[in-house]
């Protein structure tokens, strides 16, 4: 009789694919980038935009330029004439995307790069120091053999008691 071997179903492949270590994290991740995403846009939406419309009269979503003229918005903003490019909203964009850039780098990159560099320090400390222990201990071994055949020797090269 021979004994057949059986394959892994669907469903024990996925549950697999789901136990792995990095599938996890990346869920993970991406719910906290989602999270993150939102507050960025907050920050953006909130302070920014408001920021930079004290030096206009809008928000940077509403700045835009007339590429078909004449450009005329409703009361919703929609366009109902023309054709606008809306760079304000591009802007506003670009500024989600750095400020995100920047917060990630200096609050995650930075310090775990910092971090990895005095754990990889502190390990080559730490072989180093092995690698001396090593080489003394090595020292010492030779010092105890050499040590062995001169008593050894002496002890042969003296007046034989028959």
């Amino acid at each position: 009789m021979v004994s057949e071997k059986k394959e892994p179903g669907i469903w024990e492949g996925f549950k697999a694919f789901l136990m792995r270590g990095n599938v996890v994290d990346l869920a993970v991740a991406v719910v906290i980038g989602a999270a993150f995403t939102n507050i960025v846009n907050s920050v953006v939406k909130g302070v920014i935009n408001p920021l930079v419309g004290a030096f206009g009269t809008k928000d940077l979503d509403h700045y835009h330029s007339c590429l078909k003229s004449p450009c005329e918005m409703n009361a919703a903003g929609e366009v109902s004439k023309g054709i606008p490019i809306m760079w304000g909203t591009v802007l506003s964009a670009v500024l989600s995307f750095v400020i995100t850039a920047a917060v990630v780098y200096f609050l995650m990159v930075l310090p775990m790069a910092k971090y990895l560099a005095r754990v990889a320090a502190k390990r080559a400390e730490r072989e180093g120091t092995k690698e001396v222990m090593e080489v003394s201990e090595l020292e010492v071994l030779k010092e105890i053999r050499d040590e062995l055949v001169a008593q050894r020797g002496s002890r042969d090269s003296g007046p034989r008691e028959e």
